[in-house]
């Protein structure tokens, strides 16, 4: 079995891969009973990328360069061969012969097998099918690769493989490298964006000796030494206002968030948000930020504000974003209007007729709210769609409204039917904090493993006083598989969470 055939198209069975690497040990072998052991090797002397010299061939033609690169492509010709290798840019070919290497050299280069990563000196030319090249004039084993890569034909297809195997993936299907660049263009813009207006980026714990911030069910762990339970954090929110409460008047953090919670094409169990606070501003300064962030991310990898997502045309110009409250789009998608709909009894009464299943403790007027919209609106938000003024129910982070206290002033905003982000006029009243708390901690005696714990120390913050403040928490993840067209959270994770085979 020839396995340096360039365009083999025979799936390997188990036995073929065990016989190749088996092969390859024994080539490894001979190298180092022959002193020339390729993983001794410690640095390479390279020039240039690929991408580099096929973008500029013109400057390049004649010139010498060093390159580096994994074997992707091999052709034996007698007394020449052709190879290509991959390095983290591009794709080149390579001309090497017996006549430039010598004897001994070109013997050793023939040995070589697809996946091995080699160095490469020579001159930049193009053959007369005009495909840029390199003159090798001498080559290099730098890593030798034991293990066959797949048939590219068939080994690629196995999605649960390419995410188990992101590595392989990299290797076999380099335009995957692209949304990964993606992903840290949009991080850099969000960073540029929010240091443009004065905010200050900061760490905070992962490991916390209480779970609140957010509604989800935490991962537990135990710190030996101070025989402690702790939690890896589900938000950064309450130790960044403790910050503003501090005197940083705009911070903000971007980091992992983990949350013992299902597994879907959108939700992994460690996934990265943002979150930011501003004091002295409020929930509609962060709409008007959101739209800012939103469309200058889309400028800078998109190059205009109108794209698709799995199909969907979108149009993401600023200041052309829905705001409707969350009543007001309960009424406009079923004709429900919970305006005219003033107690609990009424409003498990209308949630019976339509069919809504309400969980045990959550036979309010404001949850049922909530169920509503879940049921008849998010799916429908396909343009950017800010919905605000939430019940208090569902936010006991959020600052009430003025007008109806059973209301807050909070929003998520929507597009293609998922949320991407949540913010607040975050509550700064300690007693209205403490009471909400409260209600977290029956909540979760009553069974609910999402609710919130009661924070005393975030309490304590509190009382010696929070500026009005507004703030907000965007997913990472879900962005970029928007500005990617990634259909699935584990697309735009290198290493998505994966149940063990």
């Amino acid at each position: 079995m020839n396995e340096n055939n360039e365009n083999q198209e025979v799936e390997l069975t188990q036995e073929d891969i065990n016989k190749l690497m088996q092969v390859r040990l024994d080539k490894l072998k001979e190298l180092q009973d022959a002193g020339q052991d390729p993983y001794e090797v410690t640095e390479y002397d390279r020039t240039n990328t690929a991408g580099e010299i096929k973008a500029d061939y013109d400057n390049f033609e004649n010139k010498d360069v060093s390159i580096a690169g994994r074997i992707i492509a091999k052709r034996i010709m007698g007394k020449a061969s052709f190879c290509t290798i991959q390095d983290s840019d591009e794709k080149i070919q390579s001309y090497v012969s017996i006549n430039d290497l010598g004897e001994e050299a070109y013997k050793a280069f023939k040995t070589w097998d697809i996946g091995d990563i080699i160095g490469i000196k020579g001159f930049v030319f193009k053959t007369k099918t005009e495909e840029i090249s390199v003159h090798a004039k001498e080559v290099k084993l730098l890593s030798k690769s034991l293990r066959p890569l797949p048939e590219k034909f068939h080994g690629l297809k196995d999605v649960d493989l390419r995410y188990r195997q992101r590595y392989l993936d990299l290797i076999m299907n380099p335009e995957v490298k692209d949304s990964f660049r993606v992903r840290t263009a949009i991080i850099k813009e969000i960073r540029a964006i929010l240091d443009e207006k004065g905010y200050l980026e900061v760490e905070t714990p992962i490991l916390n000796t209480i779970s609140g911030g957010a509604t989800a069910r935490p991962f537990i762990t135990h710190h030996n030494t101070l025989d402690l339970d702790m939690y890896l954090r589900i938000a950064t929110e309450l130790n960044l206002k403790r910050l503003i409460v501090g005197g940083f008047d705009k911070v903000y953090e971007i980091g992992r968030i983990f949350r013992n919670e299902g597994m879907d094409i959108r939700h992994n169990p460690e996934f990265t948000s943002i979150e930011f606070y501003s004091a002295y501003e409020n929930y509609h300064d962060m709409m008007n930020l959101t739209e800012e962030i939103f469309s200058r991310v889309a400028m800078k990898v998109k190059g205009t504000y109108k794209f698709s997502y799995q199909g969907q045309e979108l149009d993401l110009t600023p200041g052309g974003w829905k705001k409707i409250t969350m009543i007001d789009s309960v009424k406009e998608a079923c004709g429900v209007d919970f305006n005219k709909i003033q107690t609990d009894e009424e409003a498990v009464k209308i949630a019976k007729e339509h069919n809504i299943e309400i969980p045990n403790g959550k036979e309010t007027r404001g949850n049922i709210i909530a169920l509503f919209f879940d049921e008849y609106v998010e799916k429908t938000l396909i343009q950017p769609t800010f919905i605000y003024d939430y019940p208090i129910e569902v936010s006991p982070l959020a600052k009430k409204c003025k007008d109806d206290p059973r209301l807050t002033q909070r929003f998520e905003f929507f597009i293609c039917g998922r949320e991407y982000g949540n913010a607040f006029s975050e509550l700064n009243d300690p007693i209205d904090q403490y009471e909400r708390f409260k209600k977290e901690v029956e909540a979760k005696a009553n069974g609910d493993d999402e609710a919130g714990m009661m924070d005393d120390d975030f309490i304590n913050a509190l009382q010696y006083g929070m500026p009005p403040t507004g703030g907000e928490g965007i997913g990472i993840d879900r962005m970029v598989m928007l500005f990617t067209d990634a259909p699935s959270i584990r697309d735009v994770l290198f290493f998505p969470t994966m149940k063990p085979i």
